[in-house]
């Protein structure tokens, strides 16, 4: 399955530009944007190096076809990988990104968890 344009599909016309507008209030720094909307309902974003390695997750599942059973492959959390990796990508297009999967629900974890550096 080619999760990169299921990824791109999925968020390009709703979470990515919520993120720009947050991430341009922010002053176009992912620091502060974190800062400020880094802890909600749906999200959370963690510093862990600034301006370098941060920690993004899912307090839950987000994906609406792993809500509703439809599918349980831990593979298919790749989706979720690409689609931070699209979007950080897109914020920051001079930037080398990396995202990492550190755990996910279909993975048994309690919540999803990615590890994304720029560089």
């Amino acid at each position: 399955m080619n999760y990169r344009s299921k990824a791109i599909h999925c968020v390009k016309d709703t979470i990515l530009v919520m993120q720009r507008k947050q991430f341009e209030e922010c002053g176009c720094c992912l620091d502060e944007q974190y800062k400020r909307y880094g802890n909600t309902e749906w999200l959370f974003a963690n510093i862990i190096e600034e301006g370098h390695v941060y920690e993004i997750g899912y307090p839950a599942c987000v994906c609406p076809e792993v809500k509703s059973g439809q599918i349980k492959d831990v593979t298919h959390c790749e989706c979720s990988r690409q689609s931070i990796l699209y979007i950080i990508g897109n914020l920051l297009p001079e930037k080398n990104i990396k995202v990492e999967i550190i755990e996910t629900v279909l993975g048994g974890a309690e919540k999803c968890r990615f590890k994304v550096t720029v560089a």
